[in-house]
């Protein structure tokens, strides 16, 4: 009972501030940003956070903590406009999307799906929202027994884990651009010995700053990749009503719980991300919804199978960063990047430094959520006006951005540099399609693992020994084995294809 009340107190302590005047107006500035950077067609929620990140720098850290997560809501769902009205996902969580929103705009029920897909996703965040509540401050007890050669293995995991789930490729190009990242990640002076590692200039002695090397991976590597696109983008402007009707929405409503539940638990998987979440979502639904016949033709029930997953991963990305600091998607990855760099610092110890935080991060979803529903309601024929920006003119801008975002972390102009050469590497491997979220976990992970792993061999003692480790340690090379069966079948079936 004494811990309840407790938990209760910290939940209005966390209350009053989220629901303050001037968070709530930070928050709806933020969505609105965020729905536009994600409508626009080349420009991924990750790209959103990285380029609005400097914004934050001089806000007190609720307060950036709050445009983030508006950011992160605003971002997430803006992909759907493009995906709709374009058939050009936004964002590549909004790939499933397409499939049934861009047929309903060619039967001018464009503003039903878009509005439709934009409830949907505030749904499935709520939903969401209550999960995260709920397990996170259990799973946070949990996550204070565990020791150096956990925390190593968990990082290792995650690397696995993430390879194994990479969409389109082998889990051998997810791993290999996974442990990239922990190779760069020790690059500097190491935090033990004071021993420089990989250094051949003097500004990496302080190792490879997370928020230029992200904006590079993510920001100057995406302008490079849609500006091969010679396409020419053509608006639907058919609108049609915004409202659905009754039926209309019973479809959007009946995948409702299923698809939150499949969100948030994808998104609590390290680096498996929205886009994952969306695409097993819209297959469950197409294997088992009452409308799967109109699956791809223009379903309702399709449409909020993708949209409400995409959303719902949000929270259960939170789940695992705010009690292990480990991502659940690349997204959360630059939102991790951003609480750092404000001071605050998740893992098995945030609730005992900040134990109101947890219901502040969860809570603010929940507004963003709402107040996403309220900005499609009447902004949806306005934003497709922004669509129709040339990409073009564009670029330039997003460019200008990128280098502000890389320079503003430090005042340094070598993190510039460093931006830009992220960019290239970033270009190169999606030209060879090697996923970039299991690199981006690497970069986060590696020094965490590094310094777990050689301060575990300094201390004795075996991961045998401890219950959990051995647990982990099975989870790790199950995933290891099971990746590495897929690769060597994947392999086969490319030879019997070119022999054929």
């Amino acid at each position: 009972m004494n811990e309840f009340m407790r938990q209760f107190g910290l939940f209005l302590q966390a209350g009053a501030g989220v629901f303050s005047g001037i968070n709530l107006i930070i928050v709806a500035i933020a969505v609105l940003l965020g729905l536009i950077v994600g409508a626009i067609p080349g420009l991924t929620g990750t790209m959103a956070l990285a380029l609005l990140i400097n914004l934050t720098y001089k806000l007190p850290s609720d307060q950036a903590v709050a445009f983030m997560l508006g950011v992160y809501v605003g971002a997430v769902s803006g992909g759907l406009f493009s995906a709709i009205m374009l058939n050009i996902p936004g964002t590549p969580n909004a790939a499933a999307t397409a499939l049934d929103g861009y047929p309903l705009a060619k039967q001018g029920k464009g503003g039903k799906a878009l509005f439709g897909g934009v409830f949907a996703s505030c749904l499935g965040t709520l939903i969401s929202c209550l999960i995260m509540l709920i397990a996170t401050p259990f799973l946070s007890q949990i996550a204070l027994k565990f020791g150096k050669w956990e925390m190593f293995l968990l990082a290792i995991f995650g690397i696995t884990i993430c390879g194994n789930l990479s969409v389109d490729c082998s889990p051998l190009k997810g791993w290999i651009a996974g442990f990239l990242g922990f190779f760069v990640a020790l690059i500097g002076v190491e935090a033990l010995y004071n021993a420089a590692r990989f250094v051949f200039t003097a500004p990496l002695r302080s190792g490879v700053e997370l928020i230029p090397a992200l904006i590079g991976l993510f920001g100057v590597a995406e302008v490079l990749t849609v500006l091969q696109d010679r396409t020419p983008v053509q608006v639907n402007s058919d609108m049609g009503s915004i409202l659905p009707n009754r039926e209309e929405l019973k479809q959007l409503l009946r995948p409702l719980f299923r698809s939150s539940l499949i969100g948030c638990g994808i998104g609590a998987i390290p680096g498996a991300g929205e886009d994952i979440a969306a695409w097993l979502s819209y297959s469950t639904g197409k294997s088992r919804g009452k409308d799967r016949a109109n699956f791809g033709k223009g379903s309702f029930e399709g449409l909020a199978c993708s949209e409400t997953a995409n959303n719902a991963c949000i929270p259960g990305a939170m789940i695992p960063m705010l009690t292990l600091a480990i991502p659940g998607s690349t997204q959360a990855a630059m939102f991790l990047a951003a609480l750092n760099l404000h001071g605050v610092q998740p893992g098995p110890m945030l609730t005992v430094k900040a134990p109101a935080f947890v219901y502040s991060v969860g809570l603010t979803l929940i507004v963003a959520a709402i107040v996403m529903v309220i900005l499609a309601l009447v902004l949806t024929k306005p934003m497709v006006k922004i669509l129709q920006i040339n990409r073009k003119v564009l670029m330039p801008i997003i460019v200008v951005l990128t280098v502000v975002g890389a320079y503003a972390s430090r005042m340094n102009l070598f993190d510039i540099k460093l931006m830009l050469v992220f960019g290239v590497i970033g270009f190169m491997l999606r030209k060879m399609n090697f996923p970039l979220a299991p690199l981006t976990l690497g970069l986060i992970l590696g020094g965490t693992a590094d310094t777990n792993f050689r301060q575990s061999l300094t201390m004795g003692g075996s991961v045998l020994t401890r219950l959990v480790g051995d647990i982990l340690l099975v989870v790790v090379l199950y995933s290891l084995i099971s990746g590495a069966l897929k690769t060597i079948k994947s392999a086969k079936a490319e030879l019997a294809a070119e022999k054929s």
